[in-house]
């Protein structure tokens, strides 16, 4: 199980939006440019997460995206289950459309613990864990090139 690209940039923009002061509104193209990710397809994922409850907006000037209260708290499994829905949890290694113990394919009993753990881990990791790791410098937010990230 590897994470979407949608879940992938819906954790990214969320930690981001995690880290920003005092809780301001950000616009979409501001965290798009920010993560490097299409300033239209940020603007989806962000819809999403505001439908997910997630993600407050607000329109006009002095609007934009904020965290909705509470949701640093919301761990990455959530995330990913409002992004891709429970087929994280339920897909199959190899593509089978039905693949449970009864009607294993033939990864099944090698990736079935894995797929626990991996799921587990991100049950076990909360936006605000993360926001603050990326704050204190531990981590980066994304790779983009030198020039385009701001201090």
């Amino acid at each position: 199980m590897i994470l979407s690209r949608t879940s992938q940039y819906a954790i990214q923009a969320l930690i981001y939006l995690a880290t920003q002061p005092g809780g301001r509104p950000v616009l979409s193209r501001e965290i798009a440019h920010s993560l490097g990710v299409s300033p239209p397809y940020m603007a989806k994922v962000l819809q999403s997460l505001c439908r997910g409850q997630l993600l407050d907006s607000t329109r006009g000037r002095s609007g934009g995206f904020n965290l909705r209260s509470g949701a640093e708290h919301t761990n990455l499994l959530e995330v990913v289950l409002l992004t891709d829905g429970p087929r994280v949890d339920r897909e199959c290694l190899l593509g089978h459309k039905i693949c449970q113990d009864e009607t294993a394919c033939p990864m099944h009993r090698n990736w079935k613990p894995v797929k626990k753990d991996i799921l587990a881990c991100l049950g076990g990791v909360t936006l605000n864990h993360l926001a603050k790791a990326v704050q204190s410098g531990q981590y980066r937010l994304a790779d983009l090139p030198q020039g385009l990230v701001s201090h």
